[in-house]
C-alpha cells in the first residue's frame, strides 16, 4: 500500500467513524426524548387516574375527597366497599329528598290563596271561624 492510499483509508475511517458518532450522538437524543415523553405520559396517566377516583368518590356522595383518599387503599380503592364501610363519610342521600332545609315542606308550597291564608292563620294561633263573623 502506498502512502497516498493509507493516508486515504485513514481520512476515510475517520469520516466513518465522524459518522457513527453523529448517529450515537442522533439516537441518543432521541432516546431522551422518548424517555422524556415516557415520563410525560405517565404523569398525565397517573393525573387521569386520580382525577377518575375523584369523579367516582363526588358521584357517591363523599363530604370530604380528601379524608376519603386517605383510606380509600384500605378497602382495596373500592368506592362502593368505602362508602359500606364508612357510610359516615357519605352524605345521607334520603336527606336531599327532603323539602326545606328544615325537612318539612316549603312555606310556599300551596297554590291555592284560599289555603295558605287558613296555613298561616293556623300557624299564628287564629280561629278560622272568626272569618265568618
Amino acid at each position: 500500500m502506498s502512502g497516498t492510499d493509507w493516508e486515504k483509508a485513514v481520512v476515510e475511517r475517520d469520516e466513518k467513524i465522524a459518522m457513527l458518532e453523529a448517529q450515537v450522538a442522533e439516537a441518543a437524543k432521541n432516546a431522551e426524548a422518548a424517555e422524556q415523553l415516557r415520563g410525560e405520559i405517565a404523569e398525565l396517566k397517573a393525573q387521569d387516574e386520580s382525577d377518575r377516583i375523584d369523579f367516582k368518590l363526588q358521584l357517591a356522595g363523599v363530604r370530604n375527597v380528601k379524608a376519603a383518599r386517605a383510606i380509600l387503599a384500605d378497602h382495596g380503592g373500592d368506592v362502593d366497599a368505602l362508602k359500606e364501610a364508612e357510610p359516615w363519610l357519605f352524605a345521607d342521600t334520603s336527606a336531599k329528598q327532603q323539602g326545606g332545609r328544615t325537612g318539612l315542606p316549603n312555606a310556599g308550597a300551596s297554590t291555592d290563596a284560599g289555603k295558605t291564608m287558613k296555613r298561616w292563620r293556623r300557624l299564628a294561633g287564629l280561629d278560622d271561624s272568626s272569618d265568618n263573623a
